[in-house]
Formats: structure tokens, C-alpha cells, sequence
């Protein structure tokens, strides 16, 4: 990435209010177009907008890599990409509801994939380099623009899931790739266990096999891939095939989270319930928790609405080798994630002050301790 400089006025504003609050240990709360509010622990401290932080920076199709600013709202960077038939292919929910939904800088911060992630990779998978205002109202830039240019430590991969608790990601540049020129979705009707199970047997085959959803009887999978690919794969695996507008739509709105499960998940959680995100090993069998579940990711990802405590959902998170994430509802002041070991917590917090000494950024939202 290029040098950071604070020519612009939007970054230079930034390094300002940063210097100011760092001299007043005043606590600042990074905030993009708000879409993923909801996710990690409260909110604390002064807004410290990015809106402004907006664009492109560069773009290289050829190259596959795209450079954008952290304000910058995913649909339009989404939209130029889809302009020269390429794509983000963790599928990072966008939470259109917000007004001008997701943005770049919270798509990193968060480090949220889509339907594609368990085949594609995760966001850290294509992070290539980032630029960070640290909270000594620092620029500091991190990676570059190729897959191979870090000696040491890879932080701007580091940055993916951070919460923003070590800085205000500014820019980052990011690996991108060409559209699938074919795709085709399969519908089976299987119980958990059994679609559970073909799953995991497909996974082991060589299957463009792209995305997965179960849900209330019903197994959905995507395939995607070169044309012989796909149609060899949809004619081996049988099912029926979902006419494709009514499956884009179906995969969008599950990426989004608009779809009926999480419909009937917010109505649940405004009764009492809590909506947990259970990362587990996709060859668990089925987790013996009451509630409704929706499965992703070829069995890694399971959604679970649940009204058992915390205590009982992560400990049957952590049997299905995996741990549990209150995604809505339960108490945000509490541990949101799943608690840290004592040596993991100590990385925390080495790195924490590292970037941040005063303690500035984004209290709590990743860990109470922080």
C-alpha cells in the first residue's frame, strides 16, 4: 500500500480527534454507517465517524486487487467490482436496513463471511494490506498489494474480527476473483442428521460445492464453478434444482440475514430468546439444545434461537468442538464472545497495548477487559 499520508482532510480530521482523546484518555466509539451495532459488547465513548473516509482508491482487475477506504459502503464497492465480473467471495453480509448499509472498514473489523465462507475462505483470507490510525494518532501501513509481501507478522490479517479495538482501520486493500461462470442450487428434503451427514460425505469429493443451508427439513446447496463442472455435479448429486432468480434472491436475502429464520428469530428474541452463532467442527453431530437452528457452512456454522443459559449453549458449543456467539439479544455488558483462555487473554492484551496504551478505541466491544 502507498505511504499514508494525512493530506487528505477527512484522515487528517481523524488523526486530530484521535490525538485530542488519546491526551484526554477519552473513550471513542468507531462507527461506520452503525449496521453491525448490534454485534460485540455496548457501545462507549465519543462517536468517531468514517463516513467521510469514502472511495476507491485503486482498482486493478487484472490484478485482482482493489484498494478502498474504510468509510466506503460495500454495495458500491460491490458494484464496481461486479462491473468487470468479479466479486468479495466470503460474502460479507452488507445489513442493508442500515441506511447506506455495511461498510469496508466494519466489514474488516468484524470479520463476518456469508453463505460462501466454509469453500471460499473468510475475510482474513483476502486481506492483503491495511492502513491503521493507531491511538497514538499514528498512520501506520501494514501489507501491500500482493499475496507475498510480509516478513513477520501479518497484522493487517490480524485486523479481520478485531472490533476495532487496536485502531480505526483507514484503508485496506483486499484480493478479489472472477464471478463463477456457471452456478446451479439443489434442494433435498433431509432431517438434521441426514443432511448432516451428506454434507460431510460431499465435502470430501472433489464438488464445486459452494454454499449450504438446512433448515425445518429442508438441505439447499450451491454449486459453482466452470459450466461441465456444475452440470456434471447437479446431475450426480440429483435434487432439485431451484430456478435460478428465486435462488439468488435465496441467497442473498440468507447472506443479508432477511430471510424467514432470522425473521422469526428477531420476533423470538423481542419474547426473551437469544440468537446464538455456534462456530463448531462441521463433522459434529447434531447439538442436543433445544430451540430452532438453521445450518451453514457445511455444518460449521450453526444458528441456534435458544432460551437456555449462556453457560449451557457454550458448553455444548465447546463438546462440538467450537464455541458459541450471542448474536441478538442476552446482556451486552456480559462476555458477548466466547470467554478467552488466561494465555490468549494475555496476547489481548499485549497487543491492545501495543496499539492503543490509552485505551481509547472501541471499550469492550470485543472483551469486557478491554
Amino acid at each position: 500500500m502507498a505511504e499514508p499520508t494525512t493530506q487528505d482532510p477527512a484522515l487528517a480530521h481523524l488523526v486530530a480527534r484521535v490525538r485530542e482523546a488519546a491526551e484526554r484518555h477519552q473513550p471513542l466509539c468507531i462507527r461506520g454507517s452503525g449496521s453491525k451495532d448490534f454485534y460485540g459488547g455496548p457501545l462507549i465513548g465519543e462517536p468517531l465517524p468514517l463516513g467521510e473516509l469514502r472511495g476507491i482508491s485503486s482498482y486493478e482487475p487484472t490484478e485482482l486487487v482493489v484498494t478502498a477506504r474504510a468509510g466506503t459502503p460495500l454495495a458500491e464497492l460491490e458494484a464496481a467490482l461486479a462491473e468487470k465480473g468479479q466479486w468479495l467471495p466470503f460474502e460479507p453480509p452488507r445489513f442493508e436496513h442500515t441506511p447506506g448499509g455495511g461498510t469496508v472498514g466494519g466489514m474488516v473489523a468484524t470479520g463476518l463471511a456469508g453463505p460462501a465462507r466454509a469453500a471460499l475462505g473468510g475475510v482474513r483470507d483476502y486481506m492483503l494490506g491495511a492502513t491503521l490510525l493507531n491511538g497514538q494518532a499514528e498512520l501506520l501501513s501494514f501489507g501491500g498489494q500482493v499475496m507475498k509481501n510480509v516478513a513477520g507478522y501479518d497484522v493487517s490479517r490480524m485486523l479481520a474480527g478485531s472490533m476495532g479495538v487496536l485502531g480505526v482501520i483507514c484503508e485496506v486493500s483486499l484480493k478479489v476473483l472472477p464471478v463463477p461462470p456457471a452456478s446451479a442450487t439443489l434442494r433435498f428434503d433431509l432431517d438434521q442428521v441426514n443432511a448432516l451427514k451428506r454434507v460431510n460425505d460431499w465435502a470430501g469429493q472433489p464438488l464445486p460445492l459452494q454454499a449450504s443451508a438446512w433448515w425445518e427439513g429442508a438441505l439447499v446447496v450451491r454449486l459453482g464453478g466452470a459450466a461441465a463442472a456444475v452440470g456434471s455435479a447437479a446431475q450426480k448429486l440429483g435434487g432439485e434444482l431451484i430456478d435460478p432468480a428465486l435462488a439468488a434472491r435465496f441467497w442473498t436475502d440468507l447472506r443479508d440475514q432477511r430471510d424467514e429464520f432470522f425473521s422469526t428469530a428477531r420476533a423470538a428474541v423481542a419474547d426473551g430468546a437469544v440468537l446464538w452463532r455456534l462456530s463448531v467442527a462441521p463433522t459434529a453431530p447434531k447439538i442436543a439444545l433445544a430451540g430452532d437452528t438453521l445450518i451453514e457452512w457445511g455444518g460449521g456454522c450453526r444458528w441456534l434461537v435458544s432460551r437456555d443459559s449462556a453457560e449451557t449453549v457454550r458448553a455444548a458449543a465447546q463438546d462440538a468442538r467450537g464455541h458459541a456467539t450471542a448474536w441478538w439479544g442476552g446482556e451486552r455488558g456480559g462476555e458477548v464472545f466466547s470467554p478467552l483462555s488466561p494465555a490468549l487473554l494475555r496476547i489481548h492484551h499485549r497487543l491492545k497495548q501495543a496499539f492503543d496504551p490509552a485505551g481509547i478505541f472501541n471499550r469492550q466491544r470485543l472483551h469486557p477487559a478491554f
